[in-house]
């Protein structure tokens, strides 16, 4: 297993406890999610991951897999980008995301995880996911799973945030991620998980593996070309093709 980062022990204690306990946080706070969301991306997340998208190739009339889809955030910038004549499928194991996700009329949502993805071989052309790496439980095996699902040339941008190496700039964005936005979580979210959760996120980036195994990870499995692009030193969008 090759798993984003160790157990979070004061989360769950055994790994083989991690995929069940993120779904059911995620189904539990599935209603605060977008509300929190805009307070801790202080409003660039549509922009950013339209930008990300666009960057990695994403064109009109591609046929686009986004796994972990949760409300929806990537997916509707993503069918933006497609047009009519291209077509979203959002996949997530949380039921509490997907009955939460506010997606454009034709976006399809179902039920299924990065590692068993409910899509035929070779049927899209672009794969994406927005920040929900560090929530798979086997990258290798979820790797594997894109790889299967895209044409030949089709590519993947997998969008993280990635903990600062500079001491200063890791305190800050721990300070925030850690502290400014749970506490915000506990005023702006119904559910008392909610701050949890926030606490969790912060937790994942801070454990997991670093930029360089991911991209070992990707190339791994089978991917070609390979590379990690940055904004502002925290987001890191890896991008690959399938050869065609």
């Amino acid at each position: 297993m090759q798993a984003p980062h160790p157990p979070l022990r004061e989360y769950y204690t055994l790994e083989t406890e991690r995929r069940a306990w993120v779904r059911q946080m995620f189904d539990r706070t599935a209603g605060d999610y977008d509300r929190i969301e805009r307070v801790m991306a202080l409003g660039s997340g549509s922009w950013y991951r339209r930008g990300a998208l666009r960057r990695a190739g994403l064109q009109a009339g591609m046929r686009v897999l986004d796994i972990g889809v949760g409300t929806g955030l990537t997916a509707k910038q993503a069918a933006l980008l497609v047009g009519i004549s291209g077509q979203v499928t959002g996949v997530d194991p949380s039921a509490g995301m997907i009955k939460s996700a506010k997606v454009p009329v034709g976006v399809d949502l179902v039920i299924g995880s990065a590692e068993a993805i409910p899509a035929a071989a070779e049927t899209a052309d672009f794969l994406c996911m927005g920040y929900a790496l560090r929530h798979i439980a086997d990258m290798s095996v979820a790797l594997r799973e894109f790889m299967r699902v895209l044409k030949p040339g089709g590519r993947i941008c997998l969008l993280e945030i990635t903990r600062p190496e500079a001491l200063v700039p890791r305190a800050v964005l721990k300070a925030y991620m850690r502290g400014v936005v749970p506490f915000l979580a506990g005023i702006l979210g119904e559910n008392s998980d909610s701050p949890k959760l926030m606490r969790y996120y912060w937790d994942t980036i801070d454990a997991c593996v670093a930029p360089g195994e991911i991209l070992e990870a990707i190339r791994d499995a089978g991917f070609r070309d390979e590379y990690r692009y940055v904004e502002m030193g925290i987001f890191s969008e890896y991008c690959a093709r399938k050869s065609l």
